[in-house]
């Protein structure tokens, strides 16, 4: 007898084969990089909610509905950005790429002359 849990996984497996999907195999290698992306966002999204603690706590002190509101939009891009920079590059290593290169760089150090 099967669980929920398995007919639902047989279902989605199913479906993903039926779009051309196949599931992903990842190198041990790969997991790991995944994890430390993973592990680094992790970390500076928690600093990023403690600083918007802190200047929320400011911003309410003042009283202003308008300072609280920039506070909480500054909040929701940031966290946006670092959603959005964590992903890419968990994609950058599932593509097989290996370490993405820091944003605006292509890998190759280019000189002035």
């Amino acid at each position: 007898m099967k669980s929920a849990y398995e007919i639902a996984m047989e279902k989605l497996r199913r479906q993903d084969a039926e779009r051309g999907e196949s599931p992903e195999q990842l190198t041990d290698s790969q997991r790991e990089e995944i994890a430390e992306v993973r592990k680094v966002y992790g970390a500076r999204m928690a600093e990023r909610e403690i600083l918007h603690q802190a200047e929320l706590r400011k911003a309410r002190a003042t009283g202003e509905a308008e300072a609280v509101a920039t506070v909480e939009e500054a909040y929701r891009r940031d966290r946006g950005r670092i959603e959005e920079d964590r992903d890419a590059k968990i994609r950058a290593v599932k593509g097989g790429s290996g370490k993405p290169t820091p944003k605006g760089r292509s890998g190759k150090a280019k000189r002035k002359r």
